[in-house]
């Protein structure tokens, strides 16, 4: 698909959850909706983009937030937010002590290594020992094959570990909740405070108007979700949709704001994040 030089500079993942949304909206089924010229890339790339200033729109982590909220916003919708879909720690033995043990992990800036430091202040009796950062994809087979100790896994791995012979030593997930009683905060969606208070109702317009396309008619996000899901098995595609695409991504409301400000607050007062201003989290 071609674009124009107006078309905004957006990044996501390849991941079936960022394709379902974005699909409307990328190949321009978004009535009104303004163009995107996308690049597809991790995680850990799409937060250092932010960090950078580079990009219009980007879906990042929400532990990024803190470092970059002054130049971009917070979108309402768009992200991943949910229960019972946190990040795994795995192994290749069963109740492993992590004290002084290997971690690899998708990105020291994610929301999932957050949810671990938080985790591992709770729970390992010592403190874990070096911390490896690797694309997620190449994360499983490093525990398999014995080049580090743990990892810790986000997206589809919550369904394929078992075919890597993993044990799941922890669910961070399961620890957010049952601490805070909020929904997991992941993936956001932001874009430039630059492009005007007017240009970003329009963006978090088209975004909540691509999920409720994707969801009217999932058959017409199936050629682009699969194009990019990395050789996914069809079925753990729908599952990794089912399971990060929900109300949240049409609207954060209360219950979401509440889960990002509780956890980057919580993030600060350990002295991980930078403390948040007053007014960050607002949308225009």
């Amino acid at each position: 698909m071609t674009t124009t030089a107006d078309a905004l500079q957006t990044a996501f993942s390849p991941c079936p959850n960022d394709t379902f949304v974005f699909d409307a909206w990328a190949h321009g089924r978004v009535p009104g909706a303004p163009e995107l010229d996308v690049t597809f890339a991790d995680i850990d790339i799409t937060n250092g983009m932010a960090e950078r200033g580079e990009f219009d729109v980007l879906k990042v982590s929400y532990a990024v937030l803190p470092w970059v909220l002054d130049d971009y916003a917070l979108l309402p919708c768009g992200g991943a937010l949910g229960r019972g879909c946190g990040p795994l720690v795995l192994t290749r033995e069963p109740g492993v002590d992590l004290t002084g043990k290997t971690v690899a992990v998708p990105s020291e800036r994610s929301t999932a290594y957050l949810l671990f430091r938080l985790w591992a202040a709770d729970v390992v009796p010592g403190k874990v020992g070096e911390v490896v950062v690797m694309p997620f994809d190449e994360i499983m087979p490093a525990v398999r094959d014995g080049l580090v100790d743990a990892g810790l896994v986000i997206h589809e791995a919550r369904f394929t570990y078992q075919n890597y012979s993993l044990h799941k030593l922890a669910d961070m997930g399961e620890h957010w909740e049952a601490t805070t009683g909020l929904p997991i905060p992941l993936g956001a969606i932001i874009a430039k405070r630059s492009l005007g208070e007017a240009r970003l109702r329009e963006l978090a317009e088209a975004a909540r108007t691509s999920v409720r396309m994707a969801w009217d008619d999932p058959a017409a996000s199936r050629p682009y979700v699969l194009a990019h899901a990395q050789e996914m098995d069809p079925a753990v595609a729908d599952q990794h949709i089912g399971l990060y695409v929900n109300e949240f991504t049409a609207e954060l409301g209360e219950d979401g704001y509440a889960a990002v400000r509780g956890l980057l607050e919580r993030a600060a007062a350990e002295g991980l994040v930078p403390p948040l201003g007053r007014d960050a989290l607002n949308f225009p």
